[in-house]
């Protein structure tokens, strides 16, 4: 059973636990404190792999900090200079880079946060079980031996159990794993974005497929990388990076500002865009080296002598093996396989709930915690707590894409709000301009610097802010703040009676349009529009 722990809580009902929780991520893990640590249940995680699931082994963590080896590396290969530093720190940051260290960093770090799970549910009274769950019926799960180096993402139902429990509340927390497209020699000769981590050193020519974020942040972090070596001494070490797209753009369900934005600068920094190609057809190991392989899409292009082909087209829910559909009256989508939820995480079984990415809405690990918390507390907490009708709020959810640069998006996009709120209910404001940082970049013409793009769509003769959409440097760590306002009804005559931030890119938010001629009208409990504080 691995590193299984005990727990020493009694269940409040005849069952074994008042709560089996089946995923060991950070939806999972959120749940489950939550309903020990709060409220005193006896609690069991089921988890076959590593604690902290999708995002802490294969996904957010390895990932950002790859993203900052990236942006270190264009500072210092393409940036540094403009500041008067030495031209032969581009030479240096080529010669010197050594990405199998940083592998060996990065994976410790990840190791480090998988003790730092386990430890955390030892400390709230969690039992954590390693191993394959499998429903027997509504209130009963049975867990199958798993060995514990064993990194598969495939959740099948192994032959002999090895105990069987069971529970009066089971939430399904097992998230969701790369889906690699049908295709001639697809699945022999590329690797997906959980092998995107396995990676010992960096390719010469890589080929990323997909037009979502994961396949836009690790094209990114891949060209950054590779072209450090541009830079060198011999001056001809960079690599390629080709991104190929089914249709005419990446992120197409986002505002079109930063779609657009974004392939704009990706265009800039040398990322080979691939439009309309119909997607990968065949991808064969090249005749004369076969260490190299060549990659034909649908419409006939074929991009040649590749190393690394990254496959990044889409994402299933992990529910194989389960049996939900066999011994359990929950039900599944027929479309996409993810579990069918309703606002409070219920599934189709008055005992069995889901959260996070098996369900197949708004994929991201804060709210896969957020669902997490708020059941536990539907389900353990009291009246008098003001708990037990708590749930998720799936509106104005803050999104960081690590691209480079980022992007960060809240609420509606422009055509979204246009088809709730009719064009003629709504106003936009949008501000373009290249940030202060490239200021002393005095050689490049202003049109070449990288963009910073902005945008707030308002709805009705508030004007209350509905979206907030950013690209450019430092968004990633603008938005997280304008989310709170949004949440609480911001109208853009609150943004602008905040008083801006100087020199920064943030202030561009609260200075748009003619300054202070929206409708006076406050969106907050208590308006800030005058100082008024009658809400305290």
């Amino acid at each position: 059973m691995g590193n299984s722990t005990k727990s020493t809580k009694k269940s409040s009902s005849s069952s074994d636990y008042d709560l089996i929780v089946i995923g060991g991520g950070s939806g999972g893990i959120s749940s489950a404190k939550r309903a020990a640590t709060l409220y005193n249940a006896k609690v069991a995680v089921i988890e076959q792999s590593r604690l902290g699931g999708t995002c802490v082994n294969v996904g957010c963590v390895p990932k950002k900090v790859l993203y900052n080896t990236a942006s270190i590396a264009h500072t210092i290969s393409h940036d540094a200079k403009y500041y008067g530093f030495d031209s032969d720190a581009s030479s240096h940051c080529a010669s010197t880079f050594d990405f199998t260290s940083l592998k060996r960093a990065r994976d410790a770090y990840v190791t480090k946060l998988n003790g730092i799970y386990e430890r955390g549910l030892l400390n709230a009274g969690v039992e954590y079980i390693q191993g394959r769950a499998k429903f027997v019926d509504d209130t009963t799960v049975q867990v199958m031996s798993v060995d514990a180096d064993d990194e598969s993402k495939e959740i099948a139902a192994a032959p002999t159990p090895i105990r069987t429990l069971t529970a009066e509340h089971i939430i399904i927390a097992t998230g969701g794993r790369p889906l690699m497209p049908d295709g001639d020699g697809i699945r022999e000769h590329c690797i997906n974005s959980d092998g995107f981590f396995d990676l010992e050193t960096l390719p010469d020519v890589a080929v990323v497929v997909g037009a979502g974020y994961i396949a836009v942040e690790l094209a990114g972090v891949l060209n950054s990388l590779m072209n450090c070596r541009k830079h060198g001494s011999d001056g001809d070490g960079g690599g390629e990076v080709h991104l190929v797209l089914r249709y005419d753009n990446a992120l197409r369900n986002f505002d079109e500002i930063v779609m657009n934005g974004l392939d704009e600068e990706m265009v800039r920094a040398g990322i080979h865009i691939h439009r309309n190609t119909g997607g990968v057809a065949k991808v064969e190991l090249d005749a004369s080296n076969p260490s190299k392989k060549n990659v034909h899409t649908v419409s006939g292009q074929m991009i040649p002598n590749v190393d690394v082909v990254l496959m990044a087209t889409s994402r299933i829910p992990n529910v194989d093996g389960l049996q939900l559909t066999e011994n359990t009256s929950v039900q599944l989508n027929p479309k996409n396989g993810t579990v069918q939820v309703d606002e409070w995480q219920n599934t189709s079984s008055p005992s069995i709930y889901a959260i996070g990415d098996v369900c197949g809405k708004v994929l991201l690990t804060p709210m896969a915690i957020a669902a997490g918390r708020r059941l536990a507390d539907r389900l353990f907490g009291t009246v008098e707590m003001t708990m037990a009708h708590s749930k998720a709020d799936y509106d104005n959810v803050p999104t960081v894409v690590f691209s480079h640069p980022p992007i960060g998006t809240i609420g509606l996009t422009e055509s979204e709000a246009v088809s709730k709120y009719g064009s003629d209910n709504i106003k936009v404001y949008r501000s373009t301009f290249s940030n202060l940082f490239y200021g002393v970049f005095i050689n490049v013409d202003t049109a070449d610097k990288p963009k910073t793009k902005m945008k707030l769509i308002c709805a009705g003769p508030n004007e209350v802010v509905v979206g907030l959409h950013c690209i450019g440097m430092s968004v990633d760590e603008i938005v997280q703040g304008f989310g709170v306002a949004m949440k609480m009804g911001a109208t853009k005559a609150d943004f602008d009676s905040c008083v801006a931030i100087h020199p920064t890119a943030a202030e561009e938010l609260v200075t748009m349009g003619t300054w202070g001629t929206s409708p006076q009208v406050s969106g907050a409990i208590g308006s800030s529009l005058n100082s008024s504080r009658s809400n305290l």
